[in-house]
């Protein structure tokens, strides 16, 4: 199966916070890892249906530590807040290039609606819409720090 879009360059910035990705039809994005942290397609995100869907504040310093190839589809982004599990394929990426501006300001209301922020050394509010799963916010199993 060949890949809808296709990419020419794959390239993590100096400060391994902005992936350069370059496609073969001429599109060119800077992605922040902040934007790739939130928007990751892992389940841990995304969840199993748009409603349980998760906003994740408290990311505006991850970095990505590892970019890794996943066959000839995809990329896996190893985060340094320990976030691993999300594959980026490559229409993936190249949306999350073309459609940055809306998706990064529905995120940013997102956090506005929930009371989070960007900012890790903000704590979330008290039940702040999503479960624990047996840990409390803060334990890192929420996936909002």
């Amino acid at each position: 199966m060949t890949p809808d879009r296709w990419p020419t360059e794959i390239r993590l910035s100096g400060d391994k916070r902005m992936l350069n990705v370059a496609f073969e039809d001429g599109g060119r994005f800077a992605l922040p890892a902040e934007y790739l942290r939130v928007s990751s397609p892992s389940a841990e995100v995304q969840g199993h249906s748009p409603a349980e869907r998760k906003v994740i504040g408290g990311k505006s310093d991850v970095a990505i530590i590892a970019v890794e190839a996943v066959g000839n589809y995809a990329v896996k982004l190893r985060f340094d807040d320990m976030h691993d599990t999300g594959i980026y394929g490559w229409s993936y990426l190249y949306d999350l290039g073309r459609e940055y501006r809306r998706r990064w300001g529905i995120y940013l209301e997102e956090l506005k609606e929930r009371g989070l922020s960007r900012d890790p050394r903000v704590p979330a509010p008290k039940g702040h819409g999503h479960s624990h799963g047996g840990g409390g916010c803060g334990s890192g199993s929420c996936g909002c720090h």
